[in-house]
């Protein structure tokens, strides 16, 4: 799935990128208060790969049916 389509306008993508911002900034300061730092930024990693991983192999309206990448 692209990270924008092409029918988001440029003010749909802004917040699309501020919402990830704040998403990912709430995340690591929980990861960090409850795993402390070393813990915490692997918790962060792990997470956010896994974030990007379900953005990635989730079909947008744009793919063909049975896509398989």
């Amino acid at each position: 799935m692209p990270y924008f389509t092409s029918d988001q306008t440029r003010d749909i993508r802004t917040a699309k990128v501020l919402a990830d911002v704040f998403c990912a900034i709430m995340l690591a300061t929980f990861a960090v208060v409850f795993f402390g730092w070393l813990g915490g930024l692997a918790a962060f990693i792990v997470l956010e790969a896994c974030l990007l991983a379900v953005d990635w192999l989730v079909p947008s309206k744009d793919d063909a049916a049975a896509v398989v990448r």
